[in-house]
C-alpha cells in the first residue's frame, strides 16, 4: 500500500503525449490546441459603425454644421458608400463599413430626421461609435497561443479565421468498464438484488470536459470472459478506465487477470478514504495504463477526479487548477489515511470556504448531488480545525 503523496506522483509520472490531430471545429470544445493562430487579415478589416444612425465628417460639426442631407443608406454586408459632399451623411447601421470621407457616428436616439435631413440633438465627439480597422488585430498576429485550451470564446476567434479544423493535442482511446453480476443496463427494472449501471456513465460525462468521448462496456463476474475482453482492450486502447473487481472479495477477479495479461501493478491499495482499493497499472508493451477504481460510487468518483483529472492535465501539458478554500466546520484527521471529503461550496462569503455535506458513506452517490467538490484533508496534518485552508478540488 502506498501513501496518497506516492500514487499521486506515480501517476502523473506515467503522463503520456499521444500526439496531434485534426478535428472539426464544433467538436473542439475542450481540447488543447496544438498550433498558434494569427489573424489572416486586420481585425475589425475596416473602419465598424457600433451604432444605427448617421456618418458624418467631424470637421463639418466642429464648422458649425448642426444638420446634415442624408444621400444614402448603408446596411452591414454592403460595400460603403462615398460621400458625393463632406457637408452630407449617410445613415448606417451597426456593423457596416463607415465611408472613408467619414470619420462619426452618430446614433439614431441622438438625431431628429426630417424630410431627409439629419438635425443632431446632443454634442457629439470625434471619432465615437466606431471600431476602428485593426484596432482588435492586425494581420499576422498570434491571436491564440499552442497549449491554449479552447472554449467557446476561443471557438469564435477560429472561426473567425476560418478555421473549420483545428489541430489538437490528440486525447487517448479510453474504454470506461464497469464490472459486477448485480449491475443492469439503466434501461432495465431492477430485481431486488440488482442495480443499474450508474458508475460507467458517470466517468464518461465527467471526461466530457477534455472532449473526451470513451467507449464504454460492462463486464460480468466472469473470470475467463474478463480475461478475453480486456486482452483485446488493452491491445486496442491507451486507458482502460474500470469500475469495480479490485476489493479483496471472492469475485474481486481483476488484479489476478491483469497479471496474468503482462500489466505491471505500479499501485495497488492506496492509505486513502474513500478509495483505498484504486489499482494503477501500465501494460508497456501495448503502451495501455490502467486506473481501477472501486466500485462504491463516491469511491471512484472522488478518485476520478483526484488522479484521471491531474494525469490529463499532465498530459495535455497544462497546469492542474489550484485552489485553495477554507473549512467552515472541522475535520477530524484519521492517522494513516488522507481523506476525499465531498463539501459544497457557501455563498455570501468573501472568501471560498466550505463545509462536509451529510453522507451515508461511500455508497451513497445521492449524496454527491449536494456536493461541489470535495476537499483534501492530509494524514500528516491530524485534526484540522474550523478556518484552516485545505486543497479544494471542485467537481461542478
Amino acid at each position: 500500500m502506498v501513501t496518497f503523496g506516492e500514487a499521486y506522483v506515480k501517476v502523473l509520472e506515467n503522463a503520456m503525449d499521444y500526439g496531434t490531430e485534426y478535428c472539426n471545429l464544433l467538436d473542439s470544445r475542450g481540447r488543447v490546441l496544438a498550433e498558434d493562430i494569427h489573424a489572416d487579415r486586420d481585425y475589425p478589416p475596416y473602419n465598424r459603425s457600433t451604432r444605427d444612425g448617421i456618418a458624418i465628417a467631424f470637421d463639418e460639426y466642429a464648422n458649425g454644421r448642426r444638420s446634415f442631407e442624408i444621400e444614402a443608406v448603408l446596411p452591414a454586408g454592403v460595400p460603403t458608400h462615398r460621400l458625393s459632399l463632406r457637408s452630407n451623411c449617410v445613415e448606417i447601421m451597426t456593423g457596416a463599413v463607415v465611408p472613408f470621407e467619414t470619420d462619426t457616428v452618430v446614433m439614431y436616439e441622438h438625431l431628429n430626421i426630417e424630410n431627409g435631413i439629419a438635425n443632431i440633438l446632443k454634442p457629439v465627439e470625434r471619432g465615437q461609435n466606431i471600431h476602428p480597422k485593426g484596432s482588435d488585430a492586425t494581420k499576422g498576429s498570434q491571436l491564440i497561443e499552442s497549449g491554449h485550451r479552447i472554449t467557446p470564446a476561443e471557438i469564435g476567434i477560429l472561426a473567425g479565421v476560418g478555421c473549420d479544423q483545428v489541430q489538437v493535442q490528440r486525447n487517448p482511446k479510453i474504454a470506461v468498464i464497469s464490472t459486477g453480476n448485480e449491475v443492469i443496463p439503466i434501461d432495465q427494472l431492477p430485481m431486488h438484488h440488482q442495480i443499474r449501471r450508474s458508475n460507467a456513465p458517470t466517468f464518461v460525462a465527467a471526461m466530457a470536459q477534455f472532449g473526451i468521448k470513451p467507449l464504454s462496456f460492462h463486464l460480468p463476474d466472469d473470470k475467463d470472459l474478463m480475461r478475453q475482453k480486456l486482452d483485446y482492450l488493452l491491445q486496442e486502447m491507451d486507458v482502460l478506465l474500470m469500475s469495480g473487481g479490485v476489493s479483496k472479495g471472492k469475485f474481486d477477479y481483476l488484479p489476478q487477470i491483469f497479471s496474468e495479461l503482462g500489466v505491471e501493478t505500479i499501485f495497488h491499495r492506496v492509505r486513502q478514504r474513500p478509495g483505498k482499493p484504486f489499482l494503477f497499472g501500465a501494460h508497456r508493451r501495448y503502451n495501455c495504463l490502467i486506473f481501477c477504481y472501486p466500485g462504491n460510487p463516491v469511491s471512484g468518483f472522488v478518485t476520478h477526479y483526484t488522479y484521471f483529472n491531474a494525469w490529463m492535465y499532465r498530459s495535455l501539458g497544462l497546469s492542474a487548477p489550484e485552489i485553495r478554500s477554507k473549512l467552515k466546520r472541522g475535520i477530524k484527521g484519521i492517522p494513516g489515511l488522507t481523506q476525499l471529503v465531498p463539501v459544497k461550496e457557501l455563498t455570501n462569503e468573501t472568501e471560498l470556504w466550505v463545509e462536509p455535506v451529510p453522507m451515508n458513506g461511500s455508497g451513497d452517490y445521492i449524496s454527491l448531488t449536494r456536493a461541489d467538490g470535495f476537499v483534501i484533508i492530509d494524514e500528516a496534518n491530524g485534526d484540522h480545525k474550523a478556518g484552516q485552508v485545505v486543497p479544494y478540488i471542485r467537481t461542478r
